[in-house]
């Protein structure tokens, strides 16, 4: 194998990986790009081999740091009525981006993540968006999620679940901020209920079903049809 010099690092490879990356952070859940994985996976490969794998690595955290720093930027732009649903769609857009961006670059996760850093690629990606999204929202999304769910279907149960289990597998240490709405949706993350607690759980549910029958929903019909459409 030729060597590579940084200037050839800089100009010819890291340019190509720098446009494939920038596809695939970009590109909506359904949509099909025309990338080339298995050259991106040469391409890390080479520069790998050729010892750039701390360039290469410092080039993709800053890449995806600035992708993330617009989206943060494009979120604290949101009305309040669309911020869950515009949150949900960064966290998933980019959950997908890593689950092809992690494998094209294993080879450096491999010999030089894990290897010298002692950490993984996947847990270094998620930080950042923890990092630069999430944690600079987390105080104007948890009470939006807070409100809507004491407004059943005003924002989709699906959409209200993926938020919610997304920002606790971000950082398990926000659920005492909401321990009730992460409980809703996070199984057992409370330690087993008292026999003391229980007139305490017990209110909780007919405050539930109090909610619910308000909003027109009647309990017991497991059609889930609103009350309006029985009469």
């Amino acid at each position: 194998m030729n060597g590579m010099s940084a200037e050839e690092y800089r100009t010819v490879y890291w340019p190509k990986l720098e446009s494939a990356v920038d596809q695939l952070l970009t590109q909506s859940p359904l949509e099909h790009i025309s990338i080339s994985y298995e050259q991106i996976y040469s391409h890390v490969y080479k520069c790998v081999c050729q010892q750039h794998s701390e360039l290469l690595y410092n080039d993709l955290m800053w890449k995806i740091r600035c992708h993330l720093e617009r989206v943060s930027s494009m979120l604290q732009a949101s009305p309040a009525e669309c911020f869950i649903e515009n949150f949900n769609v960064a966290l998933t857009q980019y959950i997908a981006a890593l689950h092809c961006i992690v494998p094209v670059f294993i080879y450096m996760n491999k010999f030089y993540i894990e290897t010298k850093l002692n950490r993984d690629l996947r847990d270094d990606l998620m930080k950042l968006f923890s990092d630069h999204v999430a944690e600079k929202h987390v105080h104007t999304l948890l009470p939006l999620l807070q409100n809507a769910h004491s407004m059943p279907f005003q924002v989709k149960p699906s959409t209200m679940a993926s938020v919610v289990k997304g920002l606790y597998s971000l950082r398990p240490d926000w659920v005492p901020l909401a321990p009730a709405l992460f409980s809703r949706f996070i199984p057992q993350i409370h330690p087993p209920a008292l026999e003391s607690q229980l007139p305490f759980y017990a209110a909780q549910d007919k405050k539930l079903q109090l909610e619910l029958s308000q909003n027109g929903f009647c309990r017991g019909d497991q059609s889930r049809k609103r009350a309006s459409e029985e009469s």
